[in-house]
């Protein structure tokens, strides 16, 4: 198991309130200043977890500029209070910055079939025609 610091916890947890106001903003219509408050949580979160060194490293990498400009663009944009064209500006620059980890996670979830308790809830999930 991994073993994390009291910063690195600390970082999770402020991590999760940012993704809960980001999810919390988009619910009551994107609004602006819930998001803007997850934006600046997740960030400040991420700097937390893996320090500041490493964080600024990852965006500014040569090939990543694209995404990081996307990405910290589209904060600035909800800050500005434009939140719709700022999430679309955010989930571009998201995808272009992770697009290498994508094809990991979705391995990750697939390999979650293989866990026994899961795999007899999705057999019962796909024998079952309805519902309820």
């Amino acid at each position: 198991m991994v073993s994390l610091t009291d910063f690195q916890r600390i970082g999770v947890g402020i991590v999760g309130f940012g993704l809960f106001f980001i999810l919390f903003g988009v619910l009551l219509y994107f609004d602006s200043v819930l998001m803007a408050f997850g934006n600046i949580l997740l960030l400040s979160g991420l700097v937390f977890i893996i320090g500041f060194r490493r964080t600024f490293s990852f965006f500014f990498q040569r090939e990543k500029l694209k995404g990081t400009s996307f990405f910290l663009g589209g904060i600035i944009i909800v800050l500005l209070r434009w939140p719709l064209l700022g999430m679309v500006l955010e989930a571009y620059g998201f995808i272009s910055l992770f697009r290498s980890f994508i094809p990991v996670a979705f391995g990750f979830l697939g390999a979650l079939g293989n866990i026994p308790l899961l795999s007899k809830l999705f057999q019962k999930l796909g024998d079952s025609n309805s519902l309820v």
